[in-house]
């Protein structure tokens, strides 16, 4: 298997307390936006605590005999309104910006739709001869194309994704989230991913990726994927899609494709898809 100084894992340690480490842009201007979000809310709450015990100290019938009644106060009035509104626009300006970046397609290399089923997920690498060709020509592989694809067929290649069970899984894997067929996909890459389902709903979700979309039946949804590292980035179906709905768990193996210094006996052992396959035995023989 790959070291750990190499590979990490994407996934919930025990007893953690916060975020995954992110793996995306989108992921890091999540964490960066929660942590910015974070100091306006300790400020208020801060705030109102102190208000709130001044007003228990100092207004009560022991300090004051004769209660002072106020019944209009014009500038506190227009503080606590504009103030606010002040601190929901500061909020707001990242926040827009953040779900913008989220919602665009920066013309992706890779097309891959993904098919939530009950209860298992399916992959279909759509035109896959054009999509690697320019792939590689963008990691300065462009001489070996011609002999990595040979045929212009460009055919959709599909394959399902299931669970291993407890039976099945060795020491080394992670319980109830491995699964058979990963999802192996090139590092530093724009990735489209349109997800749709073939039954219920589902939701396609990678946390240390900043990705969560719903799978709906007769519905096809966009979004992208930009994997900054190497590594094997865990996730769940985050839809309640039946009696089966904790049992079909996502892997996205993030592969450096430009000399990561990976053997092919460990990629093979990871069970990679024909196309993968293909490749990485042409560049490592």
């Amino acid at each position: 298997m790959f070291s750990n100084s190499y590979f990490d894992l994407g996934m919930a340690k025990a007893w953690q307390f916060g975020f995954q480490i992110p793996a995306s842009p989108v992921m890091e201007g999540i964490v960066n936006f929660h942590h910015d979000l974070f100091f306006f809310l300790v400020v208020i709450i801060g705030f109102v605590a102190y208000v709130l015990w001044r007003s228990i100290v100092l207004f009560n019938s022991d300090a004051n005999k004769v209660p002072y009644v106020v019944t209009h106060a014009a500038a506190l009035e227009i503080i606590w309104t504009i103030l606010p509104a002040v601190i929901l626009v500061l909020i707001a300006i990242p926040s827009f910006s953040l779900l913008y970046s989220m919602d665009e397609i920066v013309e992706p290399l890779l097309t891959i739709k993904v098919i939530g089923h009950q209860w298992y997920w399916s992959y279909e690498f759509v035109n896959p001869y054009y999509l690697y060709k320019d792939m590689l020509k963008l990691h300065g592989l462009s001489d070996l194309s011609k002999q990595f694809f040979s045929d212009d067929s460009g055919s959709v290649i599909t394959y399902d994704s299931y669970m291993i069970s407890n039976d099945d899984a060795v020491s080394r894997e992670q319980r109830l989230l491995e699964v058979d067929n990963k999802l192996y996909l090139p590092v530093e890459t724009n990735v489209r991913l349109l997800v749709t389902s073939a039954d219920v709903i589902h939701s396609w979700a990678v946390p240390s990726l900043g990705v969560k979309i719903d799978a709906c039946p007769g519905r096809l949804n966009q979004t992208s994927i930009f994997v900054k590292r190497p590594g094997i980035f865990y996730g769940q179906c985050s839809e309640i899609c039946g009696v089966n709905h904790g049992f079909m768990p996502i892997v996205v193996f993030g592969l450096d494709l430009l000399g990561d210094g990976t053997s092919l006996d460990s990629i093979k052992t990871e069970g990679v898809s024909s196309l993968y396959f293909f490749f990485l035995k042409k560049k490592y023989d």
